[in-house]
């Protein structure tokens, strides 16, 4: 069948005056077009019989007949000429104009659906914007044009604007959108003034600045007047609000005219007004934070002012605490009073508009947080009671937001920080100093009223279960800021959870079930057990009650309930409570169909029976083992219980067998899940045989390990070495015949293995001094099996590193064998040996592990030939012979050291093999031994450091750096002394050996550097491009493992971290190829330093950033011409859109971000030149934007972002990389 005779059969079903037969015509058509997008290619004649029947079908008499052609436009307009384009609109512009209702109506529909389905780029696209704004902007202009047609095509430019703003803003398209659509704020249909203020809003944006200036000046400032039109005023106000919301830069230069404006206007007696006013105070504080600061002080007293405004309660207007917290409870003729309000009192949304206010305040101000618990908490706390449900919530939530400040920026009690002494005395001090003035001593001071004010509420029988959900989440986030503040308030709360409790959950009440018993839990784990001792016989029934719910996350959280409690008052001695939980744990574990999660809450809270309880636990004979250790199902919570009781209680030897047997079936499972937790119960186990492992158990265990002795999971060949050292150590003539019979052959082969570094090698290290251990005279065989199998191995495969770490480790182990391996590997080295180069390397290995714990003094020839190769031709030779010379000379400083030495000064090019030589004494010379050779060597590595190429220089200020920690108050200041130095060599060795102490945790070395590190820092205004880097480098290091020693100077350093990030033109060069020309930018790595060094604050020093300036800089990022640098920026927007407090600043910068996120996501456009990596390298770009916006995407910009959700939804629905984008989104 032709495509021809199949459109004229379409043609005919949608000519058929049967509705379903046009029906159906129309589905089939789209289905075809889908499938085909070439289906009209080169067949005009038909392309226009199908396009004019389904423009007719559009004024069908059949609402399902007119949507589906509605349908099918969107799908053509993809696919046709643009001859017959013009044709679509042009009909549907006319459909809109006429005077039936209904056709109205669905053309309006139709041109938003064509608009919404161009696609973003091609011929079609610009022609179809070429038509169709001015065809719309005519109509808008059109004084004729009826307030339904107005709205309609005000939708169907937002769509255009939003998805084509270069188009739109066009200078010649006419008219001009802003002169055509700014006289509709004055039209009288209030509907048609809200469509306007939404799309003048989004078109301001890409708007020409003299055209803005003009709305300004015509139609915004003048309205602002005290004396202006109220109806004049609303408009004006809403519209702010919307261009804040969309483009806040565009009214930088007129906020100063505008803000006060606004202030005035809320004063007017008009409620409308007022709430316009408020929303868009709050609009102009979440987006441009900066700009608002300077009015803070007066919106906060606006803010105080309206949340209290309600004139038809009298009394309220003075703010008395004890008549709202008495409002639900009051006599019945205020039922008359509630009621009338309810119907008729619109004065709530000025309150709650009030509280939204002061919230956007709090969230982006936390550098206020003192004042705002002075000026503005008890405010808070004093409208807990509000009369109206909505508003009450919003006042709890907005208080939620103030505590979950207060936990970020407010200095928590409890630092997480691993504080140095000298900074816990300087804040110790503080405190006694003004102790009354932090945020959290504010807080507990208002914990009184905040918990009586709220536990009021939650007593009232005629609170909602939404409203009492939302004051437990108020009440656990104030324990999560003051654990241990609500001990006074138990009675109220065990009353009103047992009231909770006591009802069975429903759909609509488990959320309050889970947050009462979270809420319970928490209270538990922070406060002592004499505070809730009393309230348990009423507490504990109906938690218990809660255990057995059929409801699997009630139950789930009931028994993590009783955990929190069992390990707050361990020891436990009695309680009827505890028998019973143990039943209901004992009823959950035995029967076969409990829900997975509730089983894994049952076996938890065993557990922390047998530790808090086992006085109770033990006369029941332990029937809940034989439920606990099965190897059905999952048994992951299982494996952590026994991993948990055997840690913690005195368990008898028939136990542990059971367990241990249990734990040896479930590694004979094929599946990998879960394996590593079971090596580790294991290995819990075996330590906890009070008589000694059983004889019989290394047999049969060590055959069920050796399938994970292998490379194919390093991690679980770590946990099967770690069983078998423990064995070894425990049980070695029961263990060792297994182990060399089964084993030893194939360790031998893991040990060169370039797979085996890390945890892995370190097990393999502990596993030979354990075998060592068990049989003495296997170390003479263990020896030349490891060099031999190593020597056997293909080069490329052998890690001959590892092998003489293994050696180091048996003969440090049996130091019988010492003297005889150092003999056999010293023939080796010898020059005149002639060995391969594979063996000289090895044995120069071997013999600098045996050197760093055995003195070789009277191998003085040994030390000699490790010196002579360092004229070796083959580099691994030479590097191998640094590595021994140093090792050699830590077992004997005083006679090595001085000949490394004389050999760097001596001979330039063998300098850098002796300062690597140098490092290896540093890097392993134990701290005393140090701090007897550090003035030797001090001066001499400042020497090779100065005029040395990089590679030279680094390693010196590797040794320079360790050497100062071993006496921080004698090196720091020569280091200091040296920041000034001429010589630019010189200064990048300070800031570079200062960046290798940072890893020293002493406090003592903290104390010293605590004076001098912003002078080391300040390097990074340095005019040699390399120190900046270093000192870039240095403080990425400092912000990553001593925020505490930088934090306050963040201010200082700030503003130069951020001007290294922006592009430096003068650091551009150009490099001709051949051919081709390509640019080098040299200031590229110093870039990528300071903005992996901003990643590394956002972890550490998020409460020292502002994030406004940081998410300004942020943008940048994602623009900057490195691939490397837009992928960190990706990483932080992900980073960002993960935490709730910063999220909310991020929401409101969605749409700034969505330009570069788009551009990067299309990439640089295929051309001839393009090669496959340019090609690779965009894609792995795409998909890490693609993770960048999925992360955004999860953020809640309750529609304040539309260009950015028209982009998420736009990358959906791509043909490229949708499938992949929407499966980031899933996850």
């Amino acid at each position: 069948m032709t495509k021809t005779y199949f459109m004229n059969n379409l043609i005919e079903k949608m000519q058929s005056p049967d509705q379903d037969f046009r029906f159906m015509g129309l589905n089939d058509l789209m289905s075809e077009i889908r499938q085909d997008p070439s289906s009209f290619i080169g067949d005009e004649p038909t392309e226009t019989k199908v396009l004019k029947q389904v423009l007719s079908l559009v004024e069908d008499r059949i609402s399902e007949v007119k949507n589906q052609a509605v349908k099918c436009l969107g799908q053509l307009i993809k696919i046709i000429r643009e001859t017959q384009m013009e044709l679509v609109v042009d009909s549907l512009i006319s459909f809109s104009m006429g005077k039936d209702d209904e056709l109205r109506d669905i053309s309006g529909l139709a041109l938003k659906t064509i608009t919404s389905e161009l696609p973003l780029e091609g011929k079609i696209t610009v022609r179809a914007c070429a038509k169709l704004a001015p065809k719309l902007l005519q109509q808008v202009a059109n004084t004729e044009t009826p307030p339904e047609t107005l709205i309609e095509t005000l939708s169907t430019l937002s769509i255009l604007i939003t998805r084509f703003p270069a188009h739109v803003s066009d200078p010649s398209v006419t008219p001009h959108p802003l002169p055509a659509m700014a006289p509709l704020l004055s039209h009288p249909r209030p509907a048609v003034r809200k469509r306007a203020i939404l799309t003048l809003s989004q078109y301001v944006p890409v708007a020409p600045h003299v055209l803005v200036n003009d709305l300004l000046q015509n139609h915004i400032l003048p309205f602002l007047a005290p004396s202006a039109n109220i109806e004049k005023q609303r408009t004006t106000v809403h519209l702010v609000a919307a261009i804040i919301r969309q483009a806040p830069q565009q009214l930088a230069s007129v906020y100063n005219d505008i803000i006060p404006g606004i202030v005035t206007a809320v004063q007017r007696d008009d409620d409308e007004l007022r709430e316009g006013c408020l929303q868009a105070l709050e609009t102009l504080v979440l987006r441009s934070s900066a700009e608002a600061t300077p009015f803070l002080s007066s919106t906060v007293q606006i803010g105080n002012q309206f949340i209290k405004y309600d004139p038809n309660y009298a009394g309220m207007d003075t703010g008395e605490d004890e008549e709202m917290a008495d409002v639900d409870e009051g006599d019945e003729d205020d039922s008359e009073l509630d009621e009338y309000s309810d119907d008729e009192d619109t004065s709530y949304k000025i309150r709650r508009a009030s509280t939204k206010l002061l919230a956007a305040v709090i969230t982006t101000h936390p550098e206020l947080l003192n004042s705002l618990y002075k000026e503005v908490s008890p405010v808070l706390i004093s409208r807990f009671g509000d009369r109206e449900e909505t508003v009450r919530l919003e006042v709890w939530a907005t208080y939620v937001a103030l505590l979950n400040q207060t936990s970020l920026y407010g200095g928590l009690p409890q630092s997480q920080e691993n504080d140095t002494s000298i900074r816990k005395r300087k804040r110790d001090s503080e405190e006694r100093m003004d102790v009354e003035e932090t945020p959290c001593a504010l807080l507990r001071s208002q914990v009184s009223s905040l918990s009586k004010a709220l536990l009021q509420q939650l007593k009232s029988p005629k609170t909602s279960p939404l409203t009492i959900q939302a004051g437990f989440q108020l009440l656990h986030s104030l324990l999560g800021v003051l654990p241990g503040c609500l001990s006074t308030q138990i009675t109220s709360i065990a009353v009103i959870s047992k009231s909770v409790l006591s009802q069975s959950p429903t759909t609509s009440t488990s959320g309050l079930h889970l947050t009462c018993l979270s809420f319970i839990a928490l209270y538990f784990a922070t406060h002592s057990p004499g505070t809730f001792s009393a309230s348990l016989p009423t507490l504990t029934p109906v938690l218990l009650k809660s255990a057995g719910e059929k409801h699997p996350r009630v139950a789930s959280e009931a028994f993590r309930v009783f955990s929190a409690l069992l390990n707050a008052v361990r020891p436990v001695k009695n309680g009827d409570w505890v028998e019973r939980l143990y039943d209901q744990a004992f009823q959950r574990l035995s029967t076969h169909d409990t829900d997975a999660e509730v089983r894994g809450c049952a076996e938890d809270c065993i557990a922390d029976l047998w530790v808090c309880a086992p006085d109770v636990i033990k006369p029941k004979g332990g029937k809940e083992w034989q439920s606990i250790c099965r190897t059905t199902g999952n048994t992951a919570g299982a494996v952590r219980v026994v991993t948990k009781v055997a840690k913690d209680v005195e368990m008898s030897d028939e136990w542990v067998n059971y367990c241990v047997e249990w734990i040896m079936g479930l590694l004979k499972k094929s599946e990998r899940g879960g394996k590593p937790e079971v090596f580790s119960a294991l290995d819990t186990l075996l330590k906890r045989y009070s008589s000694g492992i059983p004889t019989d158990l290394p047999p049969t265990l060590v055959p069920q390990i050796r399938p994970y002795v292998s490379t194919t999971d390093i991690s679980l060949l770590s946990h099967a070495l770690n069983i078998l050292a423990v064995l070894l150590d425990l049980s070695p003539s029961a263990t060792f015949p297994e182990v060399e019979r089964e084993l030893l052959s194939d360790i031998y082969q893991i040990a060169h293995s370039p797979l085996v570094s890390g945890a892995a090698l370190d097990s393999v290290l502990t596993f030979f001094s354990s075998l060592v251990r068990a049989d003495n005279q296997i170390a003479t065989h263990v020896v030349p099996s490891l060099a031999l199998a190593a020597e056997k191995a293909d080069k490329p495969d052998a890690n001959l590193a590892n092998v003489a770490k293994c050696i180091g480790q048996v003969v440090q182990s049996a130091q019988g064998v010492a003297a005889g391996t150092i003999a056999v590997y010293s023939k080796h080295i010898k020059v005149s040996s002639r060995m391969s180069t594979s063996v000289v390397v090895l044995s120069l290995l071997i013999v600098g592990e045996l050197g760093r714990f055995i003195d070789m003094s009277m191998q003085q020839d040994t030390f000699t030939s490790t010196i002579e190769h360092f004229a070796a031709e083959e580099e691994e030779i030479r590097a191998a012979a640094a590595f021994a010379a140093g090792n050699i000379a830590i077992g004997n400083l005083h006679q090595f050291l001085p000949a490394i030495l004389r050999v760097a000064e001596n001979d330039p090019h063998k300098k850098l093999l002796s300062l690597h030589a140098l490092k290896e004494v540093v890097t392993h010379c134990s701290h005393g031994q140090l701090e007897g050779v550090a003035e030797q060597l001090w001066t001499p590595l400042f020497q090779y450091s100065e005029d040395a190429e990089d590679s030279m220089r680094n390693v010196a200020a590797s040794c320079l750096g360790k050497l100062t920690t071993t006496h921080p108050s004698r090196y720091l200041p020569q280091l200091h002394s040296r920041i000034h130095d001429e010589n630019p060599a010189a200064r990048a060795t300070v800031v570079s050996a200062i960046r290798h102490t940072l890893g020293e945790s002493a406090p003592s070395y903290d104390e010293v550097l605590a004076s001098l590190i912003m002078d080391f820092l300040d390097l990074i205004h340095d005019q040699d491009l390399n120190v900046r880097r270093l000192a870039l480098s240095a403080l990425n290091s400092a912000a990553r493992t001593k925020p505490h020693l930088i934090r306050d100077h963040l201010p200082t350093l700030l503003p130069s971290l951020y001007a290294e990030m922006k592009v430096n033109p003068d650091l551009i060069r150009t490099v001709q190829m051949g051919p081709w020309t390509h640019k080098v930018d040299d200031g590229l790595d110093a870039r990528k330093t300071a903005w992996e060094t901003l990643y590394t604050l956002l972890d550490t020093c998020l409460t020292k950033l502002d994030l406004s300036v940081f998410l300004s800089h942020l943008l940048a990022a994602i623009s900057d011409p490195s691939d490397e640098i837009k992928v960190i920026g990706h990483m932080l927007l992900a980073r960002l859109s993960a935490s709730p407090t910063t999220s909310l600043a991020l929401a409101q910068r969605l749409d700034e971000l969505t330009p570069a996120l788009d551009a990067t996501m299309r990439g640089a456009p295929v051309t001839k030149d393009t090669v496959k990596q340019d090609i690779e390298r965009a894609a792995e770009l795409r998909r890490s934007t693609m993770r960048a916006v999925a992360a955004l995407s999860k953020i809640d910009s309750a529609g304040s972002a539309p260009k950015f959700d028209v982009f998420v939804e736009e990358s959906r629905k791509n043909d490229h990389w949708g499938a992949e984008f929407r499966e980031l989104l899933a996850h």
